[in-house]
């Protein structure tokens, strides 16, 4: 087993029970110098009641950012999107696009009166908004709907932060990297995948308190609400083999499942057909922009055997399902078999990971879903910051893309507009594909040596996995206070 390395002469300096990124982080410590340096040794004992405490800090920044993803989206929030107004000005959003095209501008209900192509959790959320805005305004309700809905996505926002405080206690600047990254700024509001998010934080908040039921509730809504949190299925099961702790793992599936089934009933009862669309569509969906298989498609002729192979949906659904069950089976390896049992959030960030990078749909929102997993699995800004530039390469590139397939002779793009080349949009893709596999191959190196994992060096242990450690159980968080220092004294 692994040894975990006692704390720098830096590290020690820092008070008890906090870290303090400018000593731990190399890119915060270098960024420190403009405003006085590092944490010195006379820092020791901080005035235990300030207004200015980190987790204050972090959710104000969090409202700031929220309202900037709200301003950066606004100039779309009225529909009209003229002269392809939705890419030269990035504010695209599903939510306000699928006003007119679910029908909500005509009063329908979700799955009802109208197939929906999203889980229940995310029809229920477009349809209550969608009939009071209706209700109010007729087809006019539009821009309500969205500003409606944008705030209170905003909200689970901010509480998503707030989550993610929770599971950090003792590092508070963590949750930082998800307030800043640059991702979020752009993509918060493209789709509903705040939802998601934001229950997933607080189903691992309670697992990691050891609140089974309550976990298993929050995570079969976050399932009901969108797709990706159920591959943290697998992470869970193979850590309680590793751990030979099943109890835990088992009540809180069972209750998610259970609670999945009660939120999808009234859909299957009286909207079978509605409710089967989502399931529908994935089977049907072909190549979707920026994948792999996108990228590989590029470079083969039209008429080539794996041209024609990849445009062939149940022969796509095959390959991306076999190479996605590849990655799978090798993360089971790294957890199964590492020197030390992996965290939960480090696995769980390479199975989510390893979907969108064998999947044939990998949407410019995915991101929402990776962001806060990664900081979980490896609080580092520096090949955090690379990834984030591989994301803002894809994001500018794939709305140039849309402007440039979207214009034609008799509807040009207006001259400030970007049109592009396909080739840039590829290297785009590639920018995104390869940065995210170079911060996959990062968590991959902190599982196999824990010594580089800056999470249980802090923690001494994995502090997400509540009753999944025989020695520990729900002590991992509690009361705001994190775990008492486990390290091998020097």
């Amino acid at each position: 087993m692994s040894v975990i390395k006692p704390q720098s002469d830096s590290e020690s300096r820092t008070p008890r029970g906090v870290d303090a990124p400018s000593t731990s982080d190399p890119v915060v410590r270098s960024l420190s110098f403009a405003i006085g340096g590092p944490l010195g040794r006379h820092a020791n004992d901080p005035p235990r009641r300030r207004f200015w405490a980190p987790t204050r800090v972090v959710l104000l920044s969090a409202i700031v950012m929220a309202a900037l993803s709200w301003l950066q989206k606004y100039p779309c929030a009225d529909g009209g999107w003229a002269d392809f107004q939705q890419y030269t000005q990035y504010c695209y959003s599903d939510i306000r696009a699928l006003w007119g095209a679910e029908r909500l501008d005509q009063g329908a209900i979700p799955y009802l009166d109208h197939p929906v192509e999203y889980p229940v959790l995310t029809g229920y959320f477009m349809g209550i908004f969608g009939l009071f805005s209706y209700g109010v305004l007729g087809a006019a309700g539009g821009t309500v709907y969205y500003h409606l809905s944008a705030i209170v996505l905003l909200i689970l926002g901010v509480v998503a932060v707030a989550g993610l405080l929770k599971l950090r206690p003792g590092r508070p600047w963590d949750a930082m990297m998800l307030v800043a990254a640059p991702a979020v700024l752009f993509t918060a509001l493209v789709n509903w995948d705040w939802l998601p998010v934001a229950l997933t934080m607080f189903f691992m908040v309670a697992f990691a308190r050891g609140r089974t039921v309550t976990a298993g509730i929050l995570w079969g809504l976050a399932v009901a609400a969108k797709f990706y949190p159920l591959l943290i299925a697998g992470p869970l099961l193979l850590l309680a083999w590793r751990y030979r702790r099943f109890r835990a793992a088992l009540v809180t599936v069972g209750v998610a499942a259970a609670t999945w089934l009660v939120a999808n009933l009234p859909a299957i009862i009286w909207a079978r057909e509605g409710w089967y669309r989502f399931f529908e569509l994935n089977s049907e969906r072909g190549i979707d922009w920026g994948t792999s298989w996108y990228i590989v498609r590029h470079f083969t002729e039209p008429g080539d055997p794996l041209n024609e192979l990849l445009g062939t949906i149940p022969v796509l659904n095959w390959l991306y399902l076999v190479a996605f069950v590849v990655a799978c089976v090798a993360i089971a390896w790294l957890t199964l078999f590492s020197p030390t049992p992996p965290r939960l959030a480090q696995v769980a960030f390479l199975v989510v990971a390893a979907f969108l990078l064998t999947g044939k749909v990998w949407s410019q929102q995915y991101v929402m879903w990776l962001i806060p997993l990664a900081v979980l699995a490896r609080p580092q800004w520096r090949m955090f910051l690379v990834w984030q530039v591989g994301e803002l390469l894809y994001f500018f590139g794939f709305y140039s893309e849309l402007l440039t397939v979207s214009s034609s002779n008799d509807n040009p793009a207006p001259v400030w507009g970007l049109v592009i080349p396909e080739w840039v949009f590829i290297a785009a893709s590639l920018a995104r594909l390869v940065t995210l596999t170079m911060l996959v191959v990062a968590v991959v190196r902190d599982v196999r040596d824990p010594s580089r994992d800056v999470i249980r060096s802090f923690y001494g242990t994995d502090p997400d996995a509540g009753l999944l450690l025989p020695a520990s159980g729900p002590e991992t968080v509690r009361a705001g206070k994190p775990l008492p220092d486990r390290s091998p004294r020097r």
